[in-house]
């Protein structure tokens, strides 16, 4: 397989993988929250690698999603003192522990290469660097595996628990007169979140994987409000976002992870500007055949 399309094909599982789970998110209104997790992650890496000393360990990632696991849990216990409210709580939890992160690898982790830079921006053409090798023919990058295992874990999750994901989603409260343990779904749901935000770093980074995660569940929410379909088009603009992104970079010699991003953002702004003239123009429609009406 060559460079290329091993990379091409990395961006758009990251994006999937990142992308399902975030209609749930989008529609729970926790897109800030995913934020507070992607960067609280970082002491959790640090603290993965000085027991491991191995930056592939799968100890490191379950290590930094509980870290990310931190924020959600900090988060509702702060809200449920009624000390605070809105989204203050994430604001106390989470620059704590980046901050902490960051401290980590600047005094006692600066032979690693572990730099904060890596982890806020990634990069996808090292994370398609090394290839799988079978038979001396190279099967993709070993990291395009990885989140393949972690877009089959999702899709799994989302399957076996879609209609109480859907009922906790829209009607929290509703599920817990149902008998549903609301908070253990939520809490094994955003642990999900956390893992893939972990194993996503090497490729999107702190900052980015907000985007992979966030604006295509936003853009498929201007389209429709059903479910089933808002994770169809969620799908699909993930894969388009990933691929023209990739080709942007490829063709101006970019940085890949932040030119998806920015695609993303372009196929959100152009989505919400066919959706408000569409609107316009029903409005315009239903004017013009009122009016003959309220003149007889």
């Amino acid at each position: 397989m060559s460079f290329v399309l091993g990379t091409s094909l990395l961006a758009v599982v990251t994006a999937l993988a990142c992308a399902l789970p975030g209609a749930f998110v989008v529609l729970r209104k926790n897109s800030m929250l995913v934020e507070g997790v992607a960067h609280a992650v970082l002491p959790g890496i640090v603290v993965g690698y000085a027991l491991t000393h191995d930056l592939n360990s799968p100890w490191l990632i379950i290590g930094a999603a509980l870290a990310g696991l931190l924020v959600v849990l900090g988060n509702e216990w702060l809200i449920r003192t009624g000390l605070i409210t809105g989204d203050a709580p994430q604001g106390l939890v989470f620059p704590a522990l980046f901050a902490a992160g960051v401290i980590f690898i600047t005094l006692d982790f600066s032979h690693v290469h572990l730099h904060t830079e890596v982890v806020l921006i990634g990069d996808l053409n090292l994370a398609a660097f090394h290839h799988l090798m079978v038979s001396g023919v190279s099967i993709g990058p070993r990291y395009l595996y990885v989140m393949l295992a972690v877009l089959a874990v999702n899709v799994a999750f989302i399957a076996v628990f879609y209609p109480k994901l859907k009922v906790t989603t829209f009607d929290n409260q509703f599920a817990t007169v149902l008998g549903m343990r609301t908070g253990l779904l939520n809490t094994v749901f955003m642990f999900l979140v956390s893992v893939t935000i972990v194993t996503a770093f090497h490729a999107a980074g702190a900052i980015l994987v907000i985007s992979l995660i966030v604006v295509p569940a936003a853009t498929a929410h201007l389209i429709s409000h059903r479910l089933s379909v808002m994770l169809a088009l969620t799908a699909l603009f993930a894969i388009l976002g990933a691929v023209g992104g990739f080709w942007i970079a490829y063709a101006l010699n970019a940085a890949t992870s932040a030119s998806m991003a920015v695609f993303y953002g372009l196929v959100f702004i152009a989505v919400a500007l066919i959706d408000r003239l569409a609107t316009r123009v029903r409005r315009h429609r239903r004017s013009r055949v009122c009016q003959p009406a309220a003149g007889r």
